[in-house]
């Protein structure tokens, strides 16, 4: 994973990164609709451009408490397993960074923050990657409902045909 551009968002009094090429877009949290018995870190769902979105509140995973107020936005980001919302703090900028900004750490072997993969290493601030797709694939009980929404998929396009 390169993060030759990334957008910057903040969560907790930390900033963090996501590739560029998986952000699909930067929504407003609003209309996020509460299932019970989901796993804490999950929110709900929302529809986004006709599609079901899974809300994942990063703050939830990170820090163990909730996102809010007025800046929290919602990085519709896009693996190859599954379209998600994270909800941040806020959504910052997006940054180019050079190959001698991007530093590997050696906390991507410890189970509970292997989707850390970088730190980009600027002037004045410290900035940790995030791989989504590492992200999504950590979490508990994400694969039951990432097969529940592709099944809701497929029988959506089966009766539109």
């Amino acid at each position: 994973m390169t993060f030759n551009q990334a957008l910057i968002f903040g969560c907790g009094n930390e900033e963090y990164a996501v590739p560029v090429e998986q952000v699909v877009s930067i929504e407003k949290l609003n209309n996020v609709t509460p299932i019970p018995h989901l796993p804490i870190y999950l929110l709900g769902f929302t529809k986004i451009r006709g599609e079901i979105i899974p809300i994942i509140d990063l703050n939830r995973i990170l820090y163990n408490r909730e996102s809010y107020g007025e800046l929290c936005r919602i990085i519709v980001v896009n693996t190859d397993i599954v379209h998600f919302g994270l909800v941040v703090s806020e959504a910052k900028e997006i940054v180019d960074f050079s190959g001698t900004d991007i530093h590997q750490v050696g906390l991507v072997n410890y189970t509970k923050t292997q989707y850390f993969t970088a730190v980009a290493n600027l002037e004045d601030r410290m900035i940790t990657c995030v791989d989504p797709k590492i992200l999504v694939n950590s979490l508990e009980g994400i694969r039951e409902i990432i097969d529940y929404l592709e099944k809701m998929r497929q029988d959506e396009s089966a009766l539109n045909t």
